[in-house]
């Protein structure tokens, strides 16, 4: 699913600084929300495991526009991290991995049933990672659990799926 080369767009600070996006995008007006999905153990235990959001969007364009700033002003070593745009009602739009300053975007599913089976193989490779963490292969079992994260981003609401897919088309 991300084998294929991202394009890589200029940018005009330096790397390792995360963006500044403008004050005008925490507008709780704007429809779309980038958020960061926080899935550290420390989160899900402290409750904190609720999407960071990092900033608010009038436009899809602009909210993928700045999934890709945020990529871009990551640092080369960081860990991918899954990002996620939401609607004003919470509803998953849209979902990539940022990482090495490009976003792979996760496409969405086109039908109820291959949403079961994305479900069916996530949780699958969830049960996976529960052994190996179990075995001691802590490193299996984050990369298996990264695996069903992605699988879980191409969950996008069925609102969204046909507007999604035709965005990823466009900005292709």
């Amino acid at each position: 699913m991300f084998d294929l080369p991202l394009p890589i767009h200029p940018t005009a600070y330096a790397r390792g600084v995360p963006p500044r996006f403008p004050t005008s995008d925490a507008d709780p007006s704007h429809p779309f929300v980038l958020t960061l999905s926080r899935r550290a153990p420390a989160d899900l235990m402290s409750g904190r495991a609720a999407p960071l959001v990092l900033a608010r969007f009038a436009t899809l364009a602009d909210a993928m526009q700045g999934a890709i700033d945020h990529a871009e002003g990551m640092a080369p070593d960081t860990a991918p991290q899954l990002l996620a745009i939401l609607d004003r009602d919470e509803r998953l739009v849209l979902a990539g991995a940022a990482s090495d300053h490009a976003v792979a975007w996760c496409h969405p599913v086109t039908s109820a049933a291959e949403a079961r089976g994305v479900v069916t193989e996530a949780s699958q490779l969830r049960a996976q990672a529960g052994r190996a963490s179990a075995w001691g292969e802590s490193d299996l079992a984050a990369q298996l659990r990264h695996r069903a994260d992605l699988l879980d981003a191409r969950l996008v609401d069925p609102l969204w799926r046909a507007f999604a897919a035709r965005a990823l088309q466009v900005a292709a």
